[in-house]
C-alpha cells in the first residue's frame, strides 16, 4: 500500500470511517469520544473565530498570540482525543486481526500531527 491515494478516494475512506462502513481494512471504525471531539472543536473554531475579530479590531499583537496559542492548544488536545479513540479501538482491532495497514496508516497520521 505504497501508493499514493487520490483525493476522492481519501475522502471515501474518510467517510467509510465516518459512517462505521468496513472497509480496505476489513474493520468498522467505532468512535465513542465523538461528542467530546465536537465539543473541542467547537471550541477551538470560538477561539479562531476571536483571533479573527481580534485582529480585525486591530488587538495588540501580543493578545492575539495568546489567542492563537489557545487555539493551537485546542486542537492538539483534540488530537489526542482522537489518538486515544483510535488506539484502544480501530489499532486494537487492527492488532487481533494482524491488519499491518492500519498500524501504518496511523504512524503516516501521527508523523502528520506531530510536524
Amino acid at each position: 500500500m505504497n501508493e499514493e491515494k487520490k483525493p476522492a478516494e481519501l475522502l471515501d475512506h474518510a467517510y467509510m470511517h465516518a459512517h462505521g462502513i468496513p472497509h480496505e481494512h476489513g474493520h468498522v471504525h467505532s468512535h465513542t469520544r465523538t461528542r467530546a471531539v465536537v465539543n473541542r472543536l467547537a471550541r477551538a473554531i470560538g477561539h479562531l473565530e476571536r483571533v479573527k475579530a481580534m485582529v480585525e479590531d486591530g488587538r495588540d499583537c501580543s493578545e492575539v498570540l495568546i489567542q492563537l496559542s489557545a487555539v493551537r492548544s485546542a486542537l492538539n488536545n483534540t488530537g489526542k482525543v482522537i489518538l486515544k479513540d483510535h488506539l484502544e479501538h480501530c489499532i486494537v482491532d487492527a492488532m487481533e486481526t494482524r491488519d499491518r495497514a492500519a498500524i501504518d496508516e496511523l504512524n503516516r497520521a501521527i508523523e502528520q500531527f506531530v510536524k
